[in-house]
C-alpha cells in the first residue's frame, strides 16, 4: 500500500479515531493528541500493516496500547500538575529541621506493647521484625512454617489491638485535659 492510498484511508477514519480518543481520555485535546500519537506511529510502522486487513481494528489497537502505555508511565511518574502561575518566589531554604519527637514517642510506645505479648508471639514476631525470613524462624526455633507464620499473625492482630485502644484512650485523655 502506498503512503497516498495510506493517508487517504487513515484521514477517512479519523473521525471514528477521535470518537475512541474521547472515549479512552474524557478530554478533547488529550483526545486529539492520542490521535496525533497514533497517527505518527501509523505512518511509522505502516509497512507492519497487513493490506487486506481491517485498517480500523489496526489503528485502534495502536491508539488503545499508547493509550494504555501513556496512563501507566503517569501513574509510576505520581506526578502533580501545577496550573497556578509562577509570579512568587518562595524560599526553600536548602536547610530543613526533622522533628523525630513524634516518631520517637510512638516507636517507644510499640516497643513497649511488643514487650506485652507472650513469649510465643513475641520471639518470632521479632525475629521477623529484624529481618529473618519465615523459614529462617522456623528453622531457628525447631517449629513448623506454618505456626510461625500464624503466630506472626496473631502478634500483628494484637499489635493493632493494643495500639487502637492505646490511641483512644490517648485521645479521651487529651480531650478531657
Amino acid at each position: 500500500m502506498s503512503t497516498i492510498e495510506f493517508s487517504t484511508q487513515f484521514d477517512r477514519l479519523r473521525r471514528t479515531l477521535f470518537s475512541f480518543a474521547l472515549n479512552l481520555t474524557k478530554d478533547e485535546e488529550s483526545a486529539r493528541d492520542l490521535v496525533q500519537e497514533t497517527a505518527f506511529k501509523a505512518f511509522k510502522y505502516r509497512d507492519r500493516y497487513e493490506p487486506q486487513t481491517n485498517l480500523r481494528a489496526w489503528l485502534m489497537t495502536i491508539m488503545r496500547n499508547s493509550f494504555i502505555n501513556e496512563y501507566r508511565k503517569r501513574k509510576r511518574r505520581q506526578t502533580l500538575n501545577d496550573n497556578t502561575s509562577n509570579d512568587y518566589l518562595l524560599d526553600s531554604g536548602h536547610q530543613s529541621v526533622s522533628n523525630q519527637g513524634e516518631s520517637t514517642v510512638m516507636q517507644e510506645e510499640i516497643i513497649k506493647v511488643v514487650n506485652t505479648l507472650e513469649d510465643w508471639v513475641r520471639i518470632p514476631f521479632l525475629m521477623h521484625f529484624q529481618g529473618f525470613k519465615y523459614e529462617e524462624i522456623a528453622d531457628e526455633l525447631d517449629v513448623p512454617l506454618g505456626t510461625i507464620k500464624s503466630r506472626i499473625f496473631f502478634a500483628r492482630q494484637k499489635l493493632q489491638a493494643q495500639m487502637r485502644k492505646l490511641y483512644t484512650a490517648k485521645q479521651i485523655e487529651d480531650i478531657l485535659g
